[in-house]
C-alpha cells in the first residue's frame, strides 16, 4: 500500500522529498559528531604546547620527544628526552668537549644543553639575532670577569649596536666542542689563532661593509710572525700576542695594547727595550700604496734590477750556447786548448777549501732561508717539521750564516797575509779592458759577428761573479745581522731599519740564487765546451775551453 501511496506522488515532488531527507540525515550526524567529547589533547593539560609553537622546536609534535605519553594517566618512571637522540652530531661534541668531560667526571653543575639552550620548549633558533646577543650572558653565568672584558671589548660593543655579526664567544672558542686553549685542537690555540681571527679579517666583503682594514691577514701572513708561525714555531706572536684575547680595543682607545703609547710595552715583552728611543711606526706593512716609502723604493728597485740584470745573463748564455751548438755539432771545430802565455793553477789548493765551504754554507743558507718565505713546499718540510718552542729551521740559518761570515773573513785576511794569494787574486782586479771585452762578446752572442772575440784567462765572467759575490756578501751580513739582532736593533733604530733590512735581505736572495744559477753553473756545467763538470774546484787545474 505504502509503495502504492509513494507512486501517487508526482515524480518533482518526490525527488525533492528525497534530497530534503538526505540534507537532514548529514546535518544531524554533523552536529551529532560536533556534540561529542573531543580527544583530549596535550594542551589541556600542559602549557607548555603553547611555549612550543614560539620555539626552534615549533615543526615537531609532543610524541617526537615524549613517547609513551598517548595513555592517560601517563605510565610511571618514563624516561626524559635526550637531546642526543636527534642531535647526534653535537652531542659527540659536546661529549668531548670541557663542559661534557666535566660533567662525565661528576661535575653535575657543568653546562648542559637546558643550561645554554634553555627549555625545549621554548629555545630559540641559533641563528637569530636574539640567540646571539644572549650569548655572554649564557657564558657570563660561568665566565663573568672573562665576559666583563668582552663587554667592554670593541667586538662586545658592537654587539650591543645590534651588529649580528660581531664576534661572540662561540665564533672563537666554539659551541658544543669548546677545547681548553692549551690543546692543539682547540681553535683558540696559539697556532690556530691567525686562522679563527682570520675567518672575519680575512673576510674582504667583511671589511669593506664595517670598513675595517682589507690588508690584515695579508700583512701578518708575509711577516716574520705570521711566516714563523706558519712554519709551525709555536712562541712567535700572534694575533691574540699584541691585540689582546677578550679585551680587544681600537688602536685609538688609550686602554688598547696597540694605542701607539702602549705600543712599547706590548712589544716589549718579547723585545725588551723595543720603541724606547723611537716611536714604534706601522706594524701592518703590506706591499701596496700603503706601504712607507723607504720600503717601496727598495721594492720597486730590486724588482726592475732582478728581471734586467738575469734576463741580460740569460741572452749572453742562450747565445753563447747556440753558438757553441752549431760550431760544435754541425762544423766539427776542433778543440783549441787554454789561453797561450798563462801557466799556473786555476785555484790554489787554499782557495778551493774557501770555495767549497762558501758553496756549502750558501745552498744551506738559500734552502734554509727560503723555507721561512715558503713553509708549504715540499724541500721545507724537513726543516719545518722539527717546529717547536725552538726553530730547528733558525738554528740551522744563522749557523750557516755564521760560517758565511767567517769565511769571508778568512778571505779577506788570507789576501793580506800571504803574497801568493795575494799575486792570484790580482787577476781578479777589474781593468779597462773588461768593459770591451764583455761587449764584444754579448754581441757575438747575439748573433752580430762571425769572428769569436776571444776572453781573458780570468775574464768579465769570473770577475762579475768574484765582486758579485764581495757585494752579497756585505749585503746579506749587515742586514742579517740587524734582523738577527732585532732585540737591539729595535731598542736603538726605527723598526723602518728592521722592515727595508727584512726587504732588501729577501729581495737580495732571490737575486744571488738566480745569479748563482743562471750565471755560475752555466759556466761551471752547461757551457758545452765544459760539460759535464768544471774539475778546476776539486784539483785546481784548467778546463780547455775552445773559445779562448
Amino acid at each position: 500500500m505504502r509503495n502504492r501511496a509513494f507512486q501517487t506522488i508526482p515524480g518533482g515532488l518526490g525527488f525533492a522529498i528525497l534530497g530534503f531527507l538526505v540534507v537532514f540525515v548529514v546535518f544531524a550526524g554533523a552536529n551529532a559528531w560536533a556534540a561529542a567529547p573531543a580527544k583530549a589533547s596535550c594542551t589541556d593539560c600542559h602549557e607548555q604546547g603553547a611555549k612550543l609553537a614560539k620555539s626552534a622546536h615549533a615543526g615537531l609534535t609532543c610524541d617526537t620527544c615524549h613517547q609513551s605519553h598517548d595513555q592517560y594517566p601517563h605510565p610511571a618512571n618514563i624516561p626524559k628526552p635526550v637531546c642526543g637522540n636527534c642531535h647526534t652530531d653535537q652531542a659527540g661534541d659536546y661529549s668531548q668537549g670541557v663542559h661534557g668531560q666535566a660533567r662525565a667526571h661528576g661535575n653535575e653543575g657543568a653546562p648542559d644543553c637546558a643550561l645554554c639552550h634553555g627549555s625545549a620548549h621554548e629555545l630559540l633558533s641559533p641563528k637569530s639575532q636574539a640567540f646571539r646577543a644572549g650569548v655572554p650572558d649564557t657564558c657570563g653565568m660561568c665566565h663573568s670577569d672573562v665576559v666583563d672584558q668582552y663587554r667592554a671589548s670593541i667586538h662586545g660593543q658592537a654587539l650591543a649596536r645590534g651588529v649580528s655579526q660581531a664576534p661572540l664567544c662561540t665564533d672563537c672558542h666554539g659551541e658544543h666542542n669548546i677545547i681548553k686553549h692549551t690543546s692543539a685542537a682547540s681553535p683558540v690555540n696559539a697556532a690556530h689563532i691567525r686562522d679563527t681571527c682570520g675567518s672575519c679579517h680575512g673576510n674582504v666583503r667583511l671589511n669593506s661593509r664595517f670598513g675595517l682594514p682589507t690588508d690584515r691577514m695579508v700583512s701578518f701572513d708575509s711577516s716574520f710572525h705570521g711566516l714563523a708561525a706558519k712554519a709551525g714555531m709555536q712562541t712567535v706572536a700572534n694575533c691574540a700576542s699584541c691585540h689582546g684575547v677578550h679585551d680587544i680595543l681600537p688602536s685609538s682607545d688609550p686602554k688598547s695594547t696597540i694605542n701607539p703609547k702602549n705600543l712599547p710595552k706590548t712589544c716589549g715583552r718579547c723585545h725588551p727595550g723595543a720603541g724606547e728611543r723611537f716611536a714604534i711606526s706601522q706594524v701592518h706593512v703590506s706591499e701596496n700604496g700603503a706601504e712607507p716609502a723607504p720600503l717601496r723604493f727598495v721594492r720597486s728597485t730590486y724588482l726592475l734590477l732582478i728581471p734586467v740584470t738575469i734576463g741580460l745573463m740569460l741572452l749572453h748564455n742562450a747565445g753563447d750556447w747556440l753558438r757553441k751548438l752549431i760550431r760544435n755539432r754541425f762544423r766539427k771545430a776542433a778543440r783549441i786548448s787554454g789561453p797561450a802565455g798563462h801557466t799556473g793553477p786555476r785555484m790554489l789548493p787554499f782557495e778551493r777549501i774557501q770555495h767549497a765551504v762558501m758553496a756549502i754554507s750558501f745552498l744551506i743558507l738559500v734552502w734554509s732561508g727560503f723555507a721561512l718565505k715558503y713553509p708549504d713546499h715540499w724541500w721545507a718540510r724537513p726543516l719545518l717539521g722539527m717546529a717547536g718552542t725552538l726553530s730547528v729551521r733558525s738554528l740551522v740559518h744563522r749557523s750557516a750564516a755564521v760560517v758565511f761570515i767567517l769565511i769571508a773573513v778568512t778571505h779577506a785576511v788570507s789576501l793580506v797575509v800571504s803574497r801568493k794569494l795575494r799575486e792570484h787574486w790580482k787577476e781578479m782586479w777589474p781593468n779597462r779592458n773588461d768593459p770591451r771585452e764583455a761587449m764584444a762578446n754579448f754581441a757575438y752572442n747575439l748573433g752580430l759577428g762571425d769572428t769569436p772575440p776571444g776572453r781573458s784567462s780570468h775574464s768579465y765572467i769570473e770577475k762579475a761573479e768574484y765582486w758579485a759575490v764581495i757585494w752579497g756578501a756585505v749585503v746579506m751580513a749587515s742586514t742579517g745581522i740587524l734582523l738577527w739582532a732585532n732585540n737591539i736593533a729595535m731598542r736603538i733604530l726605527p723598526k723602518a731599519w728592521l722592515d727595508v733590512a727584512t726587504s732588501v735581505h729577501f729581495y737580495e736572495a732571490v737575486l744571488a740564487t738566480l745569479a748563482i744559477v743562471v750565471w755560475h753553473f752555466y759556466s761551471v756545467i752547461f757551457d758545452p765546451d765544459i760539460y759535464p763538470l768544471n774539475t778546476a774546484f776539486l784539483n785546481g787545474n784548467r778546463e780547455e775551453n775552445p773559445q779562448k
